[in-house]
């Protein structure tokens, strides 16, 4: 794995900076910072093999106490306090613990506070939170003499996020019955060629940040599984299969970097070896972090930031998840091995969930529908998200054009078909706007 980093998460050192106001003042070191200090969370989910909706749970409980410590610390956001157009409205009380002179150094670490309690290997972050002190200390960003308080502080909201993070249903997953594919065809089955078991089949019952009827963000209907000669379903199937036969190298391109799949298996002889890869949402959280380092946000907007796509990010896994575990839906290679071409195999290796609607293609714009309402359509930018993980960046002029990528990549890869890739586009779309509006902007 290339562990060489670029800029958004060099690792190695920090510059010594003084400690800015939490006013609305840009300064380009912050928001590198809070990247590089945000990436130890990816790391570890890197290594626990979140699944993409646990890791998008994952980013929004790490970012809400980051953003919260700030907000009961009095800083100002350029939008207003958007949890109190949440569904947790209520649920995040004051906490009166007076004012801090170093709520950015606060807020990280109640970041890593929370992603070290709901992470199987949380505790690698404890290494991080010894250095996090060390570097406050030594870049007099705090002080010997309320660095205490500071940590108190952290762990507080720290408390009360995890509070929140108990009660959304999470734990309740392991008690509910074993999903079992349906019979029959035009049913989504296990993949090779590990053929796990269907992920997180009961997500919808998962609590959303701002949804509230998820009913209302259903994608429109699939086309009917029919392998008849001119049937919507069977010009689909072909539309993969012969696709796959003829990629240029950009398509091959496009789809590796925004493979994502943190579920893919590579075998030597009779050994399975897992590949490290980001999750869509740790690719859309890297985004946020690149867009935020251009911009040169304050500390507060890129904490702002953060929460907000990250809670978006859960909510849209939440949506897809639950059209995908009600249609069941057979992924190409599944029903090409059956009916077409017993030998083909898409390029990317198929995630073990149903297909309908493509995940990526809904977390995508719906983080690029409210990346673009922040910072405005046109805000180009280098993704260099994937360069830990051994790929070139790439160059966007847009959010919309990069998730528009994101999306047409699942074709290319040979795991979706058409029509859940473009309903998939939206449905994220329907879900970012009414996140934007919800919190009044």
């Amino acid at each position: 794995m290339k562990k060489t980093l670029t800029c958004l998460f060099l690792l190695a050192s920090f510059l010594v900076i003084s400690h800015p106001s939490l006013a609305q003042k840009k300064d380009s070191n912050w928001p590198r910072i809070y990247s590089e200090q945000h990436f130890h969370i990816t790391e570890v989910m890197v290594t626990d093999v979140a699944s993409p909706p646990v890791a998008a749970r994952i980013y929004a409980y790490s970012n809400l106490a980051a953003y919260r410590v700030l907000q009961e610390s009095g800083a100002e956001f350029s939008h207003g306090d958007f949890l109190a157009q949440s569904t947790i409205q209520g649920k995040m009380t004051g906490l009166s613990l007076g004012n801090i002179d170093a709520p950015e150094f606060a807020a990280i670490y109640a970041m890593f506070l929370v992603g070290e309690k709901i992470m199987p290997s949380g505790y690698l972050l404890e290494e991080k939170q010894e250095a996090w002190k060390a570097w406050g200390l030594k870049t007099k960003t705090v002080g010997k003499k309320n660095i205490e308080a500071h940590l108190a502080y952290a762990q507080a909201v720290a408390d009360q996020v995890l509070s929140v993070a108990r009660k959304d249903g999470y734990l309740q997953l392991t008690a509910m019955t074993r999903y079992t594919p349906k019979e029959g065809p035009g049913y989504w089955y296990p993949t090779p060629p590990a053929y796990m078991a269907a992920v997180e089949p009961e997500w919808k019952t998962m609590q959303t940040f701002f949804l509230r009827d998820l009913d209302q963000y259903d994608p429109a209907p699939m086309a009917p599984f029919d392998l008849q000669p001119g049937a919507s379903f069977q010009r689909q199937m072909m539309e993969v299969y012969e696709r796959g036969k003829k990629l240029s190298e950009e398509e091959r391109l496009i789809a590796n970097f925004w493979d994502c799949n943190p579920f893919k298996v590579e075998f030597a002889g009779h050994m399975a070896i897992g590949v490290k890869k980001i999750s869509p949402g740790g690719h859309w959280m890297g985004i946020t972090g690149i867009a935020a380092q251009k911009a040169e946000l304050g500390f507060a907007e890129t904490a702002f930031l953060h929460a907000l796509v990250g809670m978006a990010l859960h909510d849209a896994f939440v949506s897809c998840w639950k059209a995908k575990y009600d249609t069941h839906r057979i992924r190409p290679e599944t029903v090409i091995n059956q009916t077409l071409d017993e030998t083909w195999k898409p390029i990317l290796q198929t995630p073990p969930f149903p297909e309908y609607t493509s995940g990526h293609s809904v977390i995508s714009s719906a983080a690029s529908t409210l990346l673009t309402a922040y910072f405005g359509d046109g805000f180009g930018f280098v993704d260099s998200s994937e360069v830990y993980f051994g790929l070139p960046e790439r160059e966007f002029t847009s959010f919309y054009q990069a998730s528009d990528e994101a999306a047409i990549s699942r074709l290319y890869g040979g795991i979706h078909f058409r029509d859940a890739i473009e309903n998939g586009v939206v449905q994220g779309k329907k879900i970012g706007a009414f996140i934007w509006e919800s919190i009044g902007k």
